[in-house]
């Protein structure tokens, strides 16, 4: 089995993304829930949505390559795939806080580890999908 250099890249690169949008998500959580004293729930909403929109702008230039302007269509679906992927999150994050009695902090670095994989397999193979470029067939005449 031969390792795609490119795809390995694709995944650093979308590992790096994560990394800093989980750090804005937390931070955003955080300054929320202790400085602000919201509730987890409506915390939740808003640092999660601000890191969808940081991450569909670095994975789609950066991680993806997509130079053309992007879609309606594209948006939504990358829309669709973190709603799901938030819907994985907090579930996870009301289980570990409510059920199991975590702190916040602690109940939210459990729930990103839940969105990550549904996340990157949503993005790459639906929402950034690119069409494999196909080589010319040699000695077939049309």
């Amino acid at each position: 089995m031969k390792i795609d250099s490119r795809e390995i890249k694709r995944v650093l690169k979308f590992a790096s993304i994560g990394v800093l949008n989980t750090g804005i998500d937390i931070a955003i959580f955080a300054a929320l829930v202790y400085a602000l004293s919201w509730p987890s729930l409506p915390a939740q909403c808003v640092s999660y949505f601000l890191a969808f929109l940081n991450s569909y702008w670095w994975n789609r230039r950066w991680t993806f390559g997509m130079r053309e302007r992007g879609s309606a269509k594209e948006l939504i679906k990358f829309g669709l795939v973190n709603v799901l992927s938030f819907l994985c999150a907090t579930g996870v994050l009301l289980a570990a806080e409510k059920g199991l009695g975590l702190s916040p902090i602690v109940a939210k670095l459990v729930s990103v580890a839940a969105s990550l994989a549904v996340n990157y397999a949503g993005s790459k193979l639906w929402v950034f999908r690119q069409e494999p470029v196909r080589e010319p067939e040699l000695g077939r005449d049309h």
